[in-house]
């Protein structure tokens, strides 16, 4: 485990490397899944918590989308102090753990989605349902001109008997 010790004026001091490091450095860490511990270099304190919590804090602060909203924060300190407490943290700790075992799957189901709703899979969808009606159409009269005359002819019986001209122009016929 790597040890992080922090010191009075800020500063994180890495013992593995003997170098000091930054925030980002240690947000690096988490997301190699290194593990660590920050130390207080006066007292040995651990320190990780608050550390963690300040990166959390700057990533939701640089618009990178935020995971804790108001709401979400005003929640979780309604737990503090409540005897559910305990119960909340293992809840938050399982559902995390849950989600990332499932996180290639949950993606691929996202990016269904997203294709479902992608406005050219959706344009691309209609044209092909406009393309078959067309289809349908255009092949109507094709299918008319195979028709023998009789067939015609009783379609025109249907239909009923023509209706007479109008004789109402007021000539004669001489």
């Amino acid at each position: 485990m790597r040890i992080l010790r922090k010191y009075t004026n800020r500063r994180l001091y890495d013992t593995s490397r003997s170098c000091y490091v930054t925030l980002e450095d240690v947000k690096q860490l988490v997301l190699n899944g290194e593990k660590f511990q920050v130390q207080d270099s006066k007292t040995g304190n651990d320190l990780t918590r608050n550390i963690l919590l300040q990166i959390i804090s700057e990533q939701e602060a640089e618009g990178h989308g935020t995971l804790l909203t108001n709401q979400v924060l005003q929640q979780l300190i309604r737990f503090y102090g409540d005897s559910m407490q305990g119960m909340m943290s293992q809840y938050l700790e399982q559902s995390i753990a849950a989600f990332l075992e499932h996180q290639d799957r949950i993606r691929e189901q996202m990016q269904t989605m997203m294709g479902v709703a992608n406005p050219l899979t959706m344009m691309g969808h209609i044209a092909d349902q406009n393309m078959a009606v067309w289809n349908m159409f255009s092949q109507r009269p094709e299918e008319e001109a195979g028709r023998s005359d009789a067939d015609q002819d009783d379609t025109a019986a249907e239909s009923g008997p023509e209706p007479e001209p109008s004789k109402s122009s007021g000539k004669t016929d001489t």
